[in-house]
């Protein structure tokens, strides 16, 4: 077999497709966020970003950068090895308290990413519950498909957010196995919210767990950035949170929140916890500033959620296709991968405006989208020139307008 030929054709179908990915060459400014500098074609330009999900800002934040810099003189650069080992740093620890109290949870545990943090922890309980049975939301992420599929538990596919599905499929498993209930709050490409409360009302009805992913939610939802769940009232209800650290905090990491005995049983039987290396000490520290900051500052939340309202009411007048959202999310139809990264393109080249296409396989084919996701550092001047563009582009390449 010619190897490098078999390459150089499955990445020839996706350009063919429409669907080849091109990384933007950025460089964020520190404190100057929403703006950053892109190099390309030898220039350099000023760009706006409008699809970050450092929704918060907070990887630009004064705390945030004070907490790395003050870790980075006390511990070094990383953190000596896994967690079993010889990697387990006072800073780890103080941001498992931290995000084990932003959730009212007794534990938490802290993994190098959220997508490990699904994978480690939804492949656990599927491979140790015995036989456990897993049903799953059909629009979760690639990361909880990977854990469930890696875990070898049977598993039952329902309709998005369909609680009557759930209640059906449940129904059909002996009352005996265990179960674990899958899905997110905040789903990132439709920006819709799932019935937490309704969905935990079904589970209990039939003895499962619960497994909620808020990554796109923790820090811009309940008082205190508890996500969906907390602003729901619903927290207690749930068996197992599952949270970013990379995306409102704007550092990096993932974690999971539960009973003490939950967690100790993923840190002692979870394969890419025990077996990874562990965050940097600074990172966990910038992560705890960042968490300890948001808990504390609602207004930035009451703000993000201002300008997400006044982004989509802005492009709805403006006659753009502006796809139905309830949360942060502010996606807009294209329906053709190769329209969809031509306007990405000439936003950036024409009009220094950062937005990545978002084609399959991430959303289903004929919905490609242009997703933004105002912060509350977009100001009103931003969305003046965002909207002065995203029409014309509109208009140039004859695309669809709102129905």
């Amino acid at each position: 077999m010619d190897y490098e030929q078999f390459f150089a054709g499955k990445i020839d179908e996706l350009e063919n497709e429409g669907r080849y990915r091109i990384f933007a060459d950025l460089e964020r400014q520190a404190g100057a966020f929403p703006s950053a500098l892109n190099y390309r074609d030898g220039v350099t330009r000023e760009i706006t970003v409008w699809c970050s999900n450092d929704y918060m800002g907070m990887g630009q934040h004064p705390e945030t950068l004070a907490a790395m810099h003050e870790a980075i003189n006390r511990c070094g650069a990383g953190a000596g090895g896994t967690r079993n080992i010889s990697g387990t740093n006072h800073y780890h620890v103080l941001l498992e308290q931290e995000l084990a109290d932003l959730h009212r949870k007794p534990a938490a545990l802290i993994f190098g990413s959220g997508y490990t943090a699904n994978m480690t922890a939804l492949s656990t309980f599927g491979a140790l519950l015995p036989g456990c049975v897993i049903v799953s939301d059909e629009n979760n992420h690639n990361s909880m498909i990977e854990g469930i599929r890696h875990s070898r538990a049977e598993k039952k596919i329902f309709k998005h957010n369909d609680v009557e599905d759930l209640d059906r499929f449940l129904s059909n498993v002996d009352p005996k196995l265990p179960k674990l209930v899958a899905f997110e709050s905040v789903y990132s490409m439709d920006g819709d919210i799932s019935p937490v409360s309704e969905i935990c009302d079904v589970a209990d009805k039939h003895n499962a767990m619960t497994f909620l992913d808020e990554v796109h939610a923790v820090g811009m939802y309940g008082a205190r950035g508890g996500g969906v769940a907390e602003r729901d009232g619903v927290a207690d209800r749930v068996t197992v949170i599952q949270g970013t650290l990379g995306k409102a905090f704007g550092v990096v990491g993932g974690y999971i929140v539960g009973s003490s005995a939950m967690c100790d049983f993923i840190r002692s039987y979870g394969a890419g916890f025990i077996f990874s290396t562990s965050m940097p000490p600074a990172v966990a520290a910038a992560a705890r500033a960042s968490v300890r900051y948001l808990k504390e500052h609602n207004e930035l939340r009451e703000r993000h959620q201002e300008r997400a309202a006044t982004l989509k009411r802005r492009l709805s007048e403006a006659g753009l296709p502006v796809m139905p959202s309830v949360s942060h999310v502010v996606p807009v139809l294209v329906g053709n991968p190769r329209l969809c990264k031509l306007a990405s393109d000439e936003l950036l080249f024409k009009h220094d405006i950062y937005v990545q296409p978002i084609n399959y396989p991430t959303v289903e084919r004929g919905t490609e989208r242009l997703r933004f996701t105002p912060t509350p550092l977009h100001t009103d001047a931003h969305m003046d020139h965002l909207i002065t563009s995203i029409t014309e582009v509109w208009d140039r390449l004859g695309l669809k307008a709102a129905a």
